[in-house]
């Protein structure tokens, strides 16, 4: 059952508009499938996570700017730092999902399937 939750959660999150999740950890099914549904998760320390709870409390109105190029989660007088990988960075910004970056060398892929024999086509 945690695995079907793990593959699936992403695409709840994002279907009920979440474009990210901060969490200390991630497990790395859900981890993968959260880049693969244009989620965003952000992992911060447990230290930075309760500021993040206190803030909250605090402020019930409150808001966080994500800054995905600068890799920050803002708050109203805190910077938190995250780190992503360049290659998930890029998919998020831009908007590209597996086939999406399949896509990208449609051109490449069709002069290759145009060589090909007719028999293989």
């Amino acid at each position: 059952m945690w695995i079907i939750a793990q593959t699936y959660a992403p695409w709840g999150l994002t279907d009920y508009g979440f474009c990210a999740v901060i969490a200390p950890s991630f497990a790395y099914i859900l981890y993968n499938n959260a880049f693969n549904n244009q989620l965003l998760p952000i992992k911060l320390n447990e230290a930075e996570i309760n500021q993040l709870f206190n803030y909250v409390e605090q402020d019930e109105g409150c808001q966080f700017t994500i800054d995905l190029t600068t890799q920050t989660v803002i708050t109203g007088d805190k910077t938190y730092l995250f780190s992503i990988d360049n290659f998930h960075r890029y998919c998020l910004m831009n908007e590209l999902d597996n086939i999406g970056l399949t896509l990208q060398y449609e051109k490449f892929i069709t002069r290759y399937e145009e060589q090909q024999p007719l028999f293989l086509r």
